[in-house]
């Protein structure tokens, strides 16, 4: 075989590969319902044994998930992961806005300074011993929910607790925001949980 030959041999099943995944990833994102199981769970209502800042927390999130707006909504307008925009924003107005450690700003737009703020409050709980409640806030390590999903960290927010079973809501999901269960001690991924009352 000679040199042009394997290039265009090599140059071929590049672009063979490059379709499949460009078939792949559309698939998967015109149907995540059949890979993931985001979105397998109804938005709880709001239990009668919640606190006032718990039911305000989801209340304030179910209206977003059942009237979703852009990303660029909770990020003030900035073309970013919005994950932790959306908890800030969800927080904010709650009536329990978060602090920005480097901005003061109610808005924290990364998981990292999201879990360091949580850390600085004394509020932050490496997962383990401690049960999440509704209004917690969910910080994962890189991979994100379901291992390997999502790239990179991510956050989102505690609606319902079943025993060792959460309900979660959050933002930059499958590109919404999306209701999923997890079971805490199952979940290789789950960092921690920023608590939502001290």
């Amino acid at each position: 075989m000679t040199t042009t030959t394997r290039t265009r041999v090599r140059r071929s099943a590049v672009g063979v590969a490059a379709v499949g995944i460009i078939v792949g990833g559309a698939v998967v994102w015109s149907a995540p319902e059949r890979y993931f199981p985001w979105d397998t769970a109804d938005f709880p209502a709001a239990s009668s044994n919640l606190t006032p800042a718990q039911q305000r927390v989801v209340s304030v999130a179910g209206r977003e998930h059942d009237d979703p707006r852009p990303g660029t909504f909770y990020a003030e307008g900035v073309e970013e992961a919005w994950c932790a925009d959306f908890v800030s924003w969800v927080m904010r107005e709650s009536g329990m806005p978060l602090e920005n450690p480097n901005s003061g700003s109610w808005r924290i737009p990364g998981v990292y300074t999201l879990t360091e703020y949580y850390q600085e409050q004394g509020r932050f709980e490496p997962v383990g011993d401690y049960r999440p409640a509704v209004g917690d806030v969910v910080l994962y390590e890189s991979g994100g929910p379901l291992g390997n999903v999502l790239v990179g960290q991510h956050t989102n927010i505690v609606v319902a607790v079943d025993g060792d079973s959460v309900t979660t809501v959050g933002g930059n999901e499958m590109g919404g925001i999306r209701v999923h269960d997890l079971a805490v001690d199952d979940d290789s991924a789950v960092l921690g949980f920023g608590r939502l009352e001290p």
